[in-house]
């Protein structure tokens, strides 16, 4: 894989670490809205697919099992680690019609117009440029193809989202909210305005409310640990990690905390045939 720019060197970097608890069953939302997505796109046996940003195959398995033998999957991620989690579930469940490889999704030389189906769980706004990336994705759908964009909502890993950055501000302000890509898009609106600028304007945006059930308080750590909170955890020393993991659960515990917010935004948009072949 070429070099990345900073951004997305620090994104692999960070999943790479969440990889080990990235499958903990306070997790589990990954898998559900994975799964939710794929449905929402409607695959079809025989199906080609593009599974971009797929983590440990959230979306990709589902979609693996949807296109059946006759059909195929490639996902793509940044960090190798997470692909080996998927991999492992593909072998575990004998889907061998999904390819999972470690590469940026800018540096892909795909043919155009050779998927029946795109998808993107929690990843499109790691781009730097997402109208653009957005525009590459579309390029590589056959007409009459669907688009599918997951993003987060709203309030999302509340409560334990503001104790963390609390916590953080508290005993290590210089990386205070350094790197949350994923508001930019995180209402209805902002997603159809950045998907309108990249040339896909008739798109259906579902916003979901629900939420992750807690087996206890301290699960939201568990959720830090593998997932994006994880880049700011590691830059903290031993001792500070323990200090904001206390000052992040004391007010979940306090209340009881057994819920964590997974509010997501669904796009499903339709390539027409004709009128945006040549976008």
């Amino acid at each position: 894989m070429n070099q990345l720019d900073p951004d997305k060197a620090r994104t692999a970097v960070t999943y790479s670490a969440a990889a080990d608890h990235f499958d903990d069953p306070p997790l589990a939302f990954w898998a559900r809205i994975g799964e939710r997505t794929v449905e929402r796109a409607r695959l079809e046996p025989g199906y080609r697919v593009l599974d971009v940003c797929s983590g440990t195959g959230a979306s990709a398995i589902p979609a693996a099992r949807a296109v059946g033998p006759t059909g195929s999957v490639l996902a793509v991620d940044l960090a190798d680690a997470l692909l080996d989690r998927g991999r492992a579930k593909a072998r575990a469940l004998g889907l061998s019609n999904v390819d999972f490889r470690c590469a940026d999704v800018e540096g892909l030389d795909l043919p155009p117009e050779g998927f029946d189906a795109v998808v993107c769980v929690f990843g499109i706004f790691f781009m730097p440029d997402m109208p653009a990336a957005v525009r590459r994705l579309w390029r590589w759908l056959k007409p009459g193809g669907t688009l599918a964009i997951t993003t987060w909502g709203k309030d999302v890993l509340e409560p334990g989202n503001t104790a963390f950055w609390g916590a953080i501000k508290a005993h290590r302000p210089d990386v205070y909210k350094t790197f949350r890509p994923w508001e930019r898009i995180d209402t209805p609106d902002a997603l159809r305005a950045m998907l309108a600028e990249a040339g896909v304007a008739a798109c259906a945006v579902d916003a979901e409310r629900s939420s992750q059930p807690l087996a206890s308080p301290d699960d939201w750590w568990v959720i830090a640990l593998g997932s994006g909170y994880r880049g700011t955890i590691d830059k903290l020393d031993p001792g500070t990690q323990e200090v904001v993991k206390r000052d992040t659960l004391a007010p979940l515990r306090a209340r009881d905390a057994l819920t964590a917010e997974t509010n997501a935004l669904y796009a499903i948009a339709k390539k027409h045939p004709g009128r945006d072949a040549e976008r």
